[in-house]
């Protein structure tokens, strides 16, 4: 691919205000439209009158059409860079988002949240390349730490302050709101962020054809189910089927159950800035990546097991830290790009946000499908089947833990020898 023109000059200052700051807003806004469900969903089921099953699917659209357009996404950011590509994605998801206010009913909110899913496709993926264009490769791991903690931020506000804009105004004009916003954050970024002239980069054909080679490799099959279905359980289940718990099996009321929801969204921040740091010193102290991430999902898998056990005395702990430990499948991105090298280590990534997005958008379906086989309660759904939902989802992540311990010595016999 051909190297982008030369870096202009920009004082850090500027790169902070009209490179990061724009993009992280736009990330900021994804993370948020991803986690929404989760207190809107009760609202839209008692408006529209949905199922579980119809709830699951309308709100997994977001992650299906998110998923089908990584492959492309990576030409368009080649070849026209992340200002215009993102200012083009966040208007689609702006129309989405006013669709979604005027759904009424389950197919009008399903198309509307998977345009919304394919506007915010780039919405981490676009500030990751301006880091890239902008900032020196020393500086780049900062800045996307930084891009990222905001996403953590947009899901905390998709709790408590949206249950309150909900009840002031109700979730139609909240979504409206939202459109209006999207539409604010995608001129600033038209408008604010610089130009920067590149190749006309890879064609698709060629890019997807490149991919081939990973999805035939054992190895990436051998780590790449525990990878997708651990970090695809945890969007599916905290983006939207956390809420309904704790109504339907903690037994709390619409304000408690968004103050929990918030203490997950804080988790997931601390869990963020707190993994790289931990994997970090004990990488210096001879621990490989992979085993740190290990370590991190075992907490995450008894977190699980508390939560299909129902142990509701335990609720804050048990769900604190299932956000926390939920997305340390990142842990093994670096291990992954190491293996490869890193001129695949973009189509590596993609490759793995493929499976990831797919793996959530039917963990998403597929719990409201479960629980939609028993008889709901006068408060909601049948703790009974999110019992089995949830522990259906708990066994397929364990299977893949064992299918990865089985080609353990073959990933490290490979990574050595890479080395």
């Amino acid at each position: 691919m051909p190297e982008p023109s030369p870096r202009p000059k920009l004082s850090p200052a500027a790169i902070v205000l009209t490179v990061l700051a724009p993009f992280a807003l736009g990330y900021f806004l994804s993370t948020l439209f991803r986690a929404v469900n989760a207190v809107v969903g009760p609202h839209l089921v008692a408006d529209i009158g949905l199922s579980a099953t119809e709830l699951g699917l309308l709100t997994s659209a977001y992650l299906f059409a998110f998923a089908l357009f990584q492959l492309p996404l990576g030409v368009l950011l080649d070849r026209y860079g992340p200002r215009r590509v993102q200012f083009g994605l966040f208007a689609c998801a702006a129309a989405g988002s006013l669709l979604f206010a005027l759904g009424q009913d389950v197919v009008m909110l399903t198309l509307a949240r998977a345009l919304i899913g394919l506007g915010f496709a780039g919405g981490l993926m676009s500030g990751f390349k301006a880091v890239v264009l902008w900032l020196p490769a020393p500086r780049r791991a900062l800045a996307n730490s930084c891009i990222m903690s905001f996403g953590a931020l947009g899901i905390m506000v998709a709790t408590v302050p949206v249950e309150l804009a909900v009840g002031a105004v109700g979730w139609r004009m909240v979504f409206v709101g939202l459109a209006l916003i999207t539409l604010a954050i995608a001129g600033l970024i038209l408008m604010v962020v610089p130009e920067r002239a590149e190749g006309r980069g890879e064609g698709l054909g060629r890019q997807i054809m490149s991919i081939v080679p990973i999805f035939r490799d054992r190895v990436f099959w051998r780590l790449a189910p525990l990878l997708a279905l651990t970090a695809a359980t945890h969007i599916a289940i905290q983006t939207l089927w956390a809420g309904p718990w704790l109504r339907d099996v903690a037994g709390l009321d619409r304000m408690a159950v968004a103050n929990y929801l918030m203490a997950m969204a804080v988790a997931f921040l601390i869990g963020i800035l707190s993994s790289g740091v931990v994997a970090d010193w004990l990488g210096r102290r001879g621990v490989d990546l992979i085993t740190v991430m290990l370590g991190f999902l075992a907490v995450f898998f008894v977190a699980q097991l508390a939560i299909v056990l129902e142990l509701t005395s335990l609720t804050l702990p048990i769900w604190f830290l299932f956000g926390m430990f939920g997305q340390v499948a990142v842990l093994a991105y670096p291990w992954l790009a190491s293996h490869y090298g890193p001129e695949l280590s973009g189509r590596t990534n993609t490759a793995v946000n493929l499976l990831l997005f797919l793996s959530a958008f039917a963990v998403q379906y597929a719990i409201g499908a479960i629980i939609d086989l028993f008889p709901a309660t006068a408060r909601g759904y049948s703790p009974e089947g999110y019992r089995w939902a949830f522990g259906a989802s708990l066994a397929l992540q364990l299977l893949s833990l064992i299918w990865y311990l089985t080609g353990r010595r073959e990933l490290h016999a490979r990574a050595d020898a890479a080395a």
